[in-house]
C-alpha cells in the first residue's frame, strides 16, 4: 500500500508540468504505468497536439518534467497500447520481468475515479484523431458531447453492450440515438472494432411552417443583433451555423450580396441578391471583429433567442412562436421559394442540396398549405419599355422575346 501522503503527490503531479511536444499546459492523466518492483510512473496526454508521455519516478513521488520516456508520438496515436490491465484488458505482459497491477488494488481508491481519467484522455485522442480525419468542427463537437453524456451515465465506453444497455436506457428520440449509435461506432472504429448496432428507426417528420407574420414578430420584437440574425436566416435560408461563421468580405454592401463559400454539411457554396433592410442591419452592426456576428459561441446566440422568444409567445399571445428555431427559418424560405417559382431545381440550388431528394419534402408541404392555384394565365404581348415596365411592377412575368415583341403573362 502506498502512503496517503505519496499518493497525493502522484495524483496532483507538478504545478508547472508543460507537453515537451508542445509547451501547452492543457494536459490529461492518462493511468500510470507499472513495472516490476518500482512505484507507478504517471501517464500525461496532450489535449492540443496528442502527444503522449510519461515521467521517472522515484519513491512514488512524481518528479520533474526531465528525462521524459517518449510513449507515442502525434504520428503514432493509437488506442491498440499495452498498458496496466484496468486500461486495456486485454494487453499482452510486456516484460516477464513485468508485475501488472490495477490501480485499484495498489491504491485502494475506487476504479471509477481511474475509469473517468481513462476516458477523459481516449476522448481527447478521439477528438484529436476526427481532427487528422477532417470531419466538420461541428461534426466532432457533437461526437464529443454524446460520448461525454454515455460515459458520465455510466456507460463503460470500452464495452460495446455497456454502451448498448445505457442508450435503450435514455429517453431519448429515435434521432438521438441514431446520433449517439454512429458517434460510438466511429470510435471503435479508431479501436480496430466493430459493434452489433441496435436498431434504430428514425422516422421523418414534416417541420412545422409558421406564417409570415410570426417569423417578422420574432424579428422585430428581438435585439438588434439577433433581429439581424434572424433576418439573415430569412432572406438566405442558411443554416445557422453558416450564419454565424459569415464574415464581413463575404458581404458586397454596394450590389447587396451575400456570398456563402464554407457551407456545412457538404452543400453547395451559394450566393444570395438580400433586401436593403438587411443591408441597413448589416451596416448599422459594430465591426469589432472579421466575423459578422463577433467571436462568441452559436450556442450563446440560441440562447439569446429563446429568451427573446419566450418573451414574444407570452406578450403576443401565440404559443406557435415557441415551435420556431433557428433551422426553421431555412424551411419556412424553401416551402415558400418553392411557392413562388414552382420550380424545385432552382429550390435545390438555393438551398445548396447535394440531391434533389432533399428537397422534394418542400414540395408536399406547399402542396398542403396553399390550395391549388388555377393554370389560366393573362398573357400581354409589348414592345414599348414603359409598358413592359408597369406590367412587370403589377406582377406580370417575362416568358419570351420573338420578333422583337416581349411576352409576359400573370396568374389569373
Amino acid at each position: 500500500m502506498w502512503k496517503n501522503e505519496s499518493w497525493t503527490k502522484l495524483r496532483e503531479g507538478p504545478k508547472s508540468k508543460r507537453c515537451p511536444e508542445c509547451g501547452s499546459e492543457r494536459l490529461y492523466k492518462d493511468g500510470f504505468r507499472y513495472l516490476g518492483g518500482n512505484s507507478p510512473i504517471q501517464r500525461w496526454l496532450c489535449r492540443d497536439c496528442g502527444y503522449r508521455f510519461s515521467e521517472d519516478s522515484k519513491n512514488g513521488c512524481a518528479r520533474t518534467t526531465k528525462n521524459l520516456e517518449i510513449i507515442n508520438t502525434r504520428e503514432g496515436l493509437s488506442l491498440e497500447r499495452q498498458v496496466c490491465e484496468l486500461l486495456t484488458r486485454e494487453s499482452k505482459n510486456l516484460d516477464s520481468t513485468t508485475e501488472t497491477k490495477t490501480v485499484a488494488e495498489e491504491s485502494g481508491k475506487p476504479n471509477q475515479t481511474v475509469n473517468a481519467q481513462l476516458v477523459k484522455g481516449r476522448l481527447v485522442e478521439f477528438e484529436f484523431w476526427m481532427q487528422k480525419q477532417n470531419y466538420a468542427p461541428a461534426t466532432i463537437e457533437t461526437n464529443r458531447k454524446v460520448l461525454r453524456i454515455l460515459s458520465d451515465r455510466k456507460a463503460d465506453l470500452l464495452n460495446s453492450e455497456s454502451v448498448k444497455e445505457t442508450i435503450a436506457q435514455q429517453k431519448w428520440s429515435e434521432n438521438r440515438k441514431r446520433i449517439a449509435i454512429n458517434a460510438y461506432s466511429l470510435f471503435l472504429k479508431l479501436n480496430g472494432k466493430q459493434w452489433d448496432k441496435p436498431k434504430c428507426h428514425v422516422n421523418r417528420k414534416f417541420p412545422f411552417i409558421p406564417g409570415e407574420q410570426e417569423i417578422d414578430a420574432l424579428i422585430s420584437g428581438s435585439g438588434k443583433k439577433t433581429a439581424t440574425f434572424l433576418q439573415l436566416l430569412k432572406e438566405t435560408a442558411m443554416r445557422c451555423g453558416e450564419a454565424k461563421r459569415l464574415e464581413w468580405i463575404n458581404i458586397d454592401f454596394e450590389k447587396n450580396i451575400v456570398t456563402l463559400n464554407l457551407p456545412e454539411k457538404n452543400s453547395e457554396p451559394r450566393m444570395w441578391k438580400v433586401s436593403p433592410k438587411l443591408i441597413g442591419m448589416l451596416n448599422a452592426a459594430p465591426k469589432e471583429s472579421s466575423k459578422v456576428f463577433g467571436e462568441s459561441s452559436l450556442a450563446s446566440a440560441k440562447t439569446t433567442f429563446q429568451k427573446a422568444r419566450k418573451r414574444l409567445a407570452a406578450k403576443l399571445q401565440n404559443p406557435r412562436l415557441l415551435k420556431i428555431s433557428f433551422h426553421t427559418f431555412r424551411h419556412w424560405k424553401a416551402t415558400y421559394e418553392y411557392h413562388r417559382t414552382k420550380d424545385p431545381y432552382y429550390v435545390k440550388q438555393f438551398l445548396g442540396h447535394k440531391s434533389l431528394k432533399n428537397t422534394e419534402i418542400y414540395i408536399t408541404i406547399e402542396r398542403t398549405l396553399f390550395e391549388p392555384s388555377s393554370d389560366d394565365f393573362t398573357v400581354k404581348v409589348t414592345n414599348n419599355p414603359e409598358e413592359i415596365k408597369s406590367l412587370l411592377e403589377t406582377g406580370f412575368e417575362y416568358v419570351c422575346q420573338k420578333d422583337g415583341l416581349i411576352f409576359l403573362r400573370k396568374r389569373k
